[in-house]
């Protein structure tokens, strides 16, 4: 099975000795405790289930402004944003040198996670700056990323962590939330040797259900790894109980037995583009997989970055930063004159409207409405899901006015 990265075997943060874990939450209670901000609980739980490996905590900011600026911390270790746990008040661990870490996603706010606080520092403006414009390619406050990222705070707490549980991703994704180590274990267990992993934060249509198909023919995967973001997103998303859904059925109707694992992670959305491809390139070669397909506009939002950057970033990397490969792919969509599903840099002679396309405003639309797309779009059992989500939110919305 493919190496995780930077490292010979995991390194989940998560306490699984349940004596060990309980003398750890007795002793959180009688220490400084700080509430993280979402974005910081969701490292946290990456950094538990071993995502993140060989990561053993937060960065500090020599290693957040060395991976912003080049991809690698200051001991040489590949990674592609900062890890990073911030926050605007420092009162209540000010001199700490072991701290609980408070999960804001919970109620009650119990402990995530124990603390070996190494430093605590204050970014600059400048350097705040100059983190969003690295990793995010922008500095609009428009883009979701950075408008999330200027609201995390300036204090930055760097050390080691003890992870006590994985938030609430467990309780509320039980069929679905997985670890690195669960994966990389379901793998083994299936006997597949090449793995090809998509990364979706949407229902996946028609096309996507294809694209999956065809890296797989291509590569000559033994299976595929649907792998869903069931953390946070931007308001308007479709929530993950519904995507998870949505998958999960088309999986069951159209894959045959023992191809598709169709499992989710616990981190909320960067919506960085190129560098969040690669982190999710990181992180699925640390659950097994040996591909990632990397599909046009991957981890982008809004016009912020070009069709292809996502996948250019890779032919700029290092050939020791990763081991996974990546499938590069176009916009797949049905051809009206082949009739099936095409990747649109493969074909000649079309032209859009030869495309079966629905803009998303369209799509919620016709979904709102109880109107099904059509087939050469989305597989009925999905939209017939859609539908209902759309219709019950359309009657919560005007019941509340």
């Amino acid at each position: 099975m493919i190496r995780p990265h930077g490292a010979d075997a995991l390194k989940p943060l998560f306490v699984a000795d349940p004596e060990q874990n309980r003398q750890l939450l007795t002793e959180a209670e009688t220490l400084p405790s700080l509430l993280l901000n979402s974005a910081a609980a969701a490292n946290a739980v990456m950094l538990a289930a071993g995502y993140f490996t060989p990561l053993e905590g937060f960065m500090n900011i020599a290693d957040a402004m060395s991976v912003a600026s080049g991809m690698r911390t200051t001991s040489g270790l590949f990674w592609p944003v900062p890890i990073l746990n911030l926050t605007h008040d420092i009162g209540s661990i000010e001199g700490a040198g072991r701290i609980a870490l408070r999960d804001p996603n919970t109620d009650g706010n119990p402990v995530l996670a124990v603390m070996n606080v190494a430093s605590i520092e204050e970014f600059s403006p400048d350097q705040i700056a100059t983190i969003i414009k690295q990793v995010y390619g922008t500095s609009d406050v428009a883009h979701p990323g950075v408008a999330v990222f200027r609201t995390l705070g300036k204090y930055c707490i760097a050390g080691d962590i003890e992870v006590l549980n994985f938030s609430y991703f467990r309780d509320e994704f039980s069929d679905t939330f997985r670890t690195a180590m669960e994966i990389r274990e379901e793998i083994h267990s299936r006997g597949w040797s090449k793995v090809v992993a998509f990364q979706t934060r949407n229902p996946m249509h028609l096309a996507h259900e294809e694209l999956c198909r065809m890296a797989q023919e291509r590569i000559g995967a033994d299976g595929i790894v649907i792998h869903m973001l069931l953390g946070k997103l931007k308001e308007g998303d479709i929530p993950a109980a519904v995507r998870n859904d949505c998958i999960r059925k088309m999986v069951e109707v159209y894959f045959p037995e023992n191809t598709v694992m169709v499992n989710g992670y616990g981190f909320d959305m960067l919506f960085a583009g190129p560098r969040e491809a690669v982190l999710h390139a990181v992180f699925r070669q640390n659950m097994g997989a040996t591909h990632l397909i990397v599909g046009r506009d991957h981890a982008g939002v809004g016009d912020y970055y070009g069709a292809f950057d996502a996948q250019e970033i890779f032919e700029r990397l290092p050939d020791d930063a990763l081991k996974i490969e990546i499938f590069g792919a176009d916009h797949t969509a049905w051809s009206r004159k082949l009739n099936r599903v095409v990747m649109m840099r493969e074909v000649e002679d079309h032209t859009p409207d030869d495309y079966v396309f629905l803009s998303g405003t369209r799509l919620r639309e016709m979904l709102s409405q109880g109107i099904a797309p059509p087939p050469e779009f989305s597989r009925p059992e999905v939209a017939r899901i859609l539908m209902e989500h759309y219709q019950f939110e359309e009657t919560n919305r005007a019941a509340n006015g």
